[in-house]
């Protein structure tokens, strides 16, 4: 199943959870909060729902696909749908499917104080993945939804306001402000920890781990710290070698990317204090560089490792895990346009990889949007997978970002012609950003995390 026709498919549920709801408790707000694991977790404003409740939604959305209704649709000239059915109207981002009879795959599973709307698997369209409870996302998410209410922030117009009345830049200090108070805070946790030898930090493509690691070395030496850094994106394995997905494309995704032995073998000759010349990978020429970096770690010195695979226990299996100290970090952005229209945390990602892939990697936005889908493949078979195992996860999204990337992002997508099979892809991704309202990204600190896609950055790139 395509990334487009899961977005539809997802739609069209979301469209019968609309009015299930509506039905159920006419009395009530639904809230479309967060997108987690394959699914959405959703709340009503007002009230708690019950584990009796969950189940009665889900068995009158059962209820009204198997009635296998028509959906109509009109496409609207600024790229939305105006989507009619049982009586009410919803304007989408994404069109429905046509009927209701073709959405068998789904579940509701309580999880107080709302519920999630669980979707089939995107690497397998008719299977329901087993359902884990993901108490940290969740708390994340919970947390940064917490701090938007403490700022009476609840959606997009929200932040266009403040851009339009001048006040950006308090915006853009409060947003980074959080990053710094929370990156500090982990760097604390680090310190308190004192056997930690190894600092892994993982997460999925375009979260900001670059920055982040660097930002959280500078809190580390204020500690009285000292941290290495090692980035296993320079561990790649020569294009050519790269393993290719079920497509033909390069699986740059996958754990076989990397150089697994060179990199086990430098991980342990650090740890014993021996010095390694560490590769150094070209991502225009898709080659490491004729020479490395020399490296070292003395015993009073912290590793620090990111990258996306850098919590998968295969990654360097001979590592003693109780000196590790594991973070996630991931762009869970959470200012939705509406009560029932969310901006997707992987569309925002897909904005910064295009943004940064045409600045700082020689990649156009015709490859970075064709490599999307075997990308989104391999973060659901490589990456999510594990986040639950983090020892803390940090959100990397920043209220103002999408205001931000909007002009660069929209000069590449305006690229994207008609005959390109990523056309309706781009359109998309142009209907989203409209919402956004450009903003002066001069005053965007150097630090930012925002800093490692659209350039300016005071770390190296």
């Amino acid at each position: 199943m395509s990334e487009y026709t899961i977005r539809k498919y997802r739609q069209s549920l979301i469209l019968g959870l609309i009015g299930v709801v509506k039905k159920l408790f006419p009395d009530e707000q639904l809230k479309i909060a967060y997108s987690i694991l394959d699914g959405l977790y959703c709340e009503l404003e007002d009230s708690l729902i019950s584990s009796r409740e969950a189940q009665r939604i889900q068995d009158h959305l059962r209820d009204w696909v198997l009635a296998d209704q028509a959906i109509t649709y009109e496409n609207r000239k600024d790229n939305l749908y105006d989507c009619h059915i049982d009586n009410y109207e919803i304007i989408t981002i994404y069109p429905p499917l046509s009927r209701t009879g073709s959405l068998k795959y789904f579940e509701v599973i309580h999880f107080p104080p709302g519920f999630i709307l669980l979707f089939p698997n995107a690497n397998q369209a008719e299977t329901i993945s087993p359902f884990i409870p993901p108490e940290k996302l969740s708390s994340t998410f919970s947390e940064t939804q917490r701090w938007l209410e403490n700022l009476h922030l609840s959606n997009v117009q929200d932040v266009n306001s403040i851009i339009a009345t001048k006040c950006s830049q308090d915006l853009i200090c409060l947003a980074e402000a959080l990053h710094e108070k929370k990156i500090s805070s982990i760097a604390d946790r680090i310190f308190e920890q004192r056997n930690v030898r190894v600092i892994l930090i993982s997460g999925p493509s375009s979260s900001g781990k670059t920055t982040f690691a660097q930002r959280l070395s500078t809190q580390l030496r204020v500690n009285g710290l000292r941290p290495v850094a090692l980035s296993l994106d320079n561990y790649f394995l020569s294009r050519e070698e790269t393993p290719r997905d079920a497509s033909g494309q390069y699986d740059f995704e996958a754990l076989e990317a990397l150089d697994l032995p060179l990199l086990d073998a430098h991980l342990n000759a650090l740890i014993k204090g021996a010095e390694i010349e560490t590769p150094l990978f070209d991502f225009v020429s898709g080659r490491r560089f004729p020479t490395g970096k020399l490296m070292h770690m003395s015993s009073d010195e912290i590793l620090v490792i990111e990258g996306i695979h850098a919590l998968n226990p295969r990654l360097a299996p001979s590592l003693d895990r109780n000196q590790t100290f594991k973070i996630y970090v991931s762009a869970l952005f959470q200012l939705n346009i509406d009560a029932y229209t969310r901006v997707s945390t992987t569309h925002v990602r897909l904005i910064r990889r295009l943004v940064r892939d045409d600045k700082f990697r020689g990649i156009d936005p015709e490859r970075t949007l064709a490599q999307w889908e075997s990308v989104r493949r391999g973060e659901n078979s490589n990456i999510f997978p594990y986040q639950e195992e983090a020892t803390v996860m940090f959100n990397s999204s920043l209220l103002y970002e999408l205001n931000a990337l909007r002009p660069n992002a929209e000069h590449l997508l305006n690229s994207i012609t008609p005959e390109s099979p990523h056309y309706k892809t781009a359109v998309h991704l142009l209907t989203l950003l409209s919402f956004f309202d450009p903003l002066d990204i001069s005053t965007v600190p150097f630090n930012s995390i925002l800093r490692e896609f659209m350039g300016g950055s005071t770390y190296h790139q």
